[in-house]
């Protein structure tokens, strides 16, 4: 009895290297009733979600459906109204936002760069702000180049300079800098060319199964949130729908709307389809 009632113990201690394997697993991040207005607008319904350790979760749903608020209140751009966010069981709040914000990694559309700065100087601006020496911020940047197959001699140009494709690379070395917990993507190839698009989904995956993080991504794309997520939550004007696996929202929708939403993303094949029917 005292032997069981002693890994009961270690397996709620923080930082215990077995409290994952004998409490069963946990969630990294949560989220427990967040709430947000703006104005009149209802933008999050209370909601709740737990995302496990080096996961990926994916956000998706109709625009204005309230994806990219989550993703603004876990990075703590916004407050929620009501609720709680937890970091591996820590409460995020005013006392130790900023602390929390730095085990975050955030990437947007288009890759959110400071065009007066360099892409080296995008990437390592946090870093020299907490007071990295020379040597370690040359080498993280050198491990994330290497990372991301972003070329080192490419780091001094100004990201107008740089292709869309580059710059969301040098987005995602920024958001890498500081080897976060957490990444958070709202939309970050959703500005690109399928070709490009294409290339950087195959590459994403790589890094994403190479560093283990947990990730939060927002995409419109069904087929992308199949590729990426080991979760995909379905939202519709502020709430989470149906969560699940693409194939269970595909072959288990708890709402019409689920089929209608995967269903209205038409394959370019089916025009070829429909030609052949006519014929």
């Amino acid at each position: 009895m005292e032997g069981r009632f002693f890994l009961e113990d270690v397996a709620t201690m923080k930082g215990c290297p077995w409290a994952f394997f004998l409490s069963g697993g946990f969630d990294l991040l949560e989220l427990a009733g967040v709430s947000k207005t703006f104005g009149t607008l209802e933008a999050l319904k209370p909601l709740s979600l737990n995302i496990s350790p080096g996961k990926t979760a994916v956000l998706i749903g109709p625009s204005g459906c309230g994806k990219s608020t989550i993703l603004r209140i876990l990075i703590g751009l916004i407050a929620p109204d009501a609720g709680e966010i937890r970091l591996d069981g820590e409460a995020v709040g005013p006392p130790n936002l900023l602390s929390v914000r730095r085990k975050m990694g955030y990437v947007i559309q288009d890759g959110g760069l400071f065009p007066h700065l360099t892409a080296r100087g995008n990437v390592t601006l946090m870093a020299r702000y907490i007071g990295w020496g020379e040597e370690k911020i040359g080498a993280r940047i050198h491990e994330l180049s290497e990372l991301t197959q972003f070329p080192e001699d490419g780091l001094d140009r100004y990201p107008a300079q740089l292709s869309g494709g580059q710059r969301q690379r040098v987005s995602l070395m920024r958001a890498l800098m500081l080897d976060p917990e957490v990444l958070l993507l709202d939309e970050p190839l959703g500005a690109l060319d399928p070709m490009i698009r294409a290339g950087l989904q195959d590459d994403l995956r790589r890094i994403f199964q190479r560093v283990r993080k947990t990730v939060v991504m927002v995409t419109h794309d069904i087929g992308e949130a199949g590729f990426f997520g080991d979760t995909i939550f379905l939202m519709r004007e502020g709430a989470i729908l149906q969560e699940g696996t693409l194939e269970a929202l595909v072959r288990r929708p708890v709402d019409e709307f689920v089929t209608r939403f995967i269903n209205a993303q038409r394959s370019p094949l089916e025009s070829l389809r429909g030609g052949e029917g006519g014929g």
